[in-house]
């Protein structure tokens, strides 16, 4: 039987009180998550993994585990059927996939790209210019579960294109870009920072690469958001708020040292090279995630209005039966408040 004294430091020690000068705390427990990239560990990743490496995610009690992605339409059934807890994919793809099917729980929380990066990248001296109708009458290579390709039918229209005249060939990921820097075909379709870095990689000159960036020609959507799988959100919200809480922390620290970021990149991929991953976090951090409007606004938000528009645009495109609204894809109850997700 525990005396007046023992129970009183059972007490203590049970409540994480000071006894005698020595603070003692309970153990806290972890909540671990799995964390899918969209792609590979590349210069746009460095705001997740800053997250991690600055403890961000671990001042928050999570243990995170980031893997690499096979491409951002791939994510969003990951992320569904809670093989990740959370991922990195297209808010599009998770519109026309949660309009085929409205009880996959899994829905958006963090907004990333909002400008989003889908390109077709061609080079001039095969005829293609930043005009979209140097397209027509060209063979452009397409990976599959690639986020730009499934927008090319929202594309078309926006551009006006006739796509009778366009030859397109499905291509593996890793023969993207020596596909295009051999001329077996004249343009792919693809992330801009990536394929422009990667193309310069495999010897095609800066002057001789085009870009043809979807955003610029009428396609007003936004690009990769943060995605959760909805019954890991409802039972750990305090957890998903804090990952991304961390997350604002670690993209900021991205836009403000490029340098620092590319170096948390090539610390999972040695292969790499520092001053390309640097150019290539740089250019996202300008093109499609420092916006005008997330200089205003905060990084991870979105505007309803302007997604609900989106939407519009993808019934007509890509055949949406109408099954989801803009609340429905996007959750913003667990994003911290603005001011805490403003960019340097």
């Amino acid at each position: 039987m525990l005396s007046r004294r023992s129970f009183s430091t059972a007490l203590a020690l049970a409540a994480g009180l000071s006894i005698s000068g020595f603070s003692v705390l309970p153990a806290m427990a972890q909540t671990d998550i799995k964390f899918t990239l969209d792609w590979r560990f590349e210069g746009p990743a460095a705001g997740f993994l800053l997250a991690q490496d600055n403890g961000y995610f671990a001042e928050e009690g999570l243990n995170v585990t980031i893997d690499t992605g096979n491409g951002s339409v791939e994510a969003i059934p990951r992320v569904a059927t809670g093989a990740y807890q959370m991922g990195f994919g297209d808010i599009n793809s998770l519109i026309k996939f949660l309009d085929e099917d409205t009880a996959q729980p899994v829905t958006a929380v963090m907004m990333v790209y909002d400008k989003p990066v889908f390109s077709i990248i061609g080079r001039k001296s095969l005829g293609i210019t930043d005009d979209p109708k140097s397209l027509e009458g060209k063979k452009l290579g397409a990976p599959p579960p690639d986020g730009a390709f499934a927008q090319w039918p929202a594309f078309i229209e926006a551009a006006g294109l006739d796509a009778s005249t366009i030859t397109i060939e499905s291509i593996g990921f890793p023969v993207r870009e020596p596909m295009l820097a051999s001329g077996d075909v004249d343009g792919v379709f693809g992330f801009a920072f990536s394929v422009i870095l990667n193309l310069k990689a495999n010897g095609v000159p800066d002057e001789d690469i085009s870009t043809i960036l979807f955003a610029d020609h009428g396609l007003n959507l936004y690009g990769n958001a943060v995605l959760v799988n909805q019954t890991f959100a409802a039972e750990n919200p305090e957890a998903v708020k804090g990952f991304l809480r961390a997350l604002a922390k670690g993209f900021a620290d991205a836009v403000a040292d490029p340098a620092a970021g590319a170096a948390a990149v090539l610390a999972r991929n040695e292969t790499l090279n520092l001053e390309t991953e640097t150019e290539r976090l740089t250019m996202a951090n300008e093109m499609n995630i420092k916006t005008p409007y997330v200089v205003e606004n905060g990084f991870g938000g979105i505007d309803e209005a302007r997604l609900a528009a989106s939407i519009e645009t993808l019934k007509i495109s890509m055949g949406l039966k109408g099954n989801v609204t803009a609340a429905e894809v996007f959750d913003a109850q667990y994003l911290p408040p603005a001011a805490e997700r403003m960019l340097p």
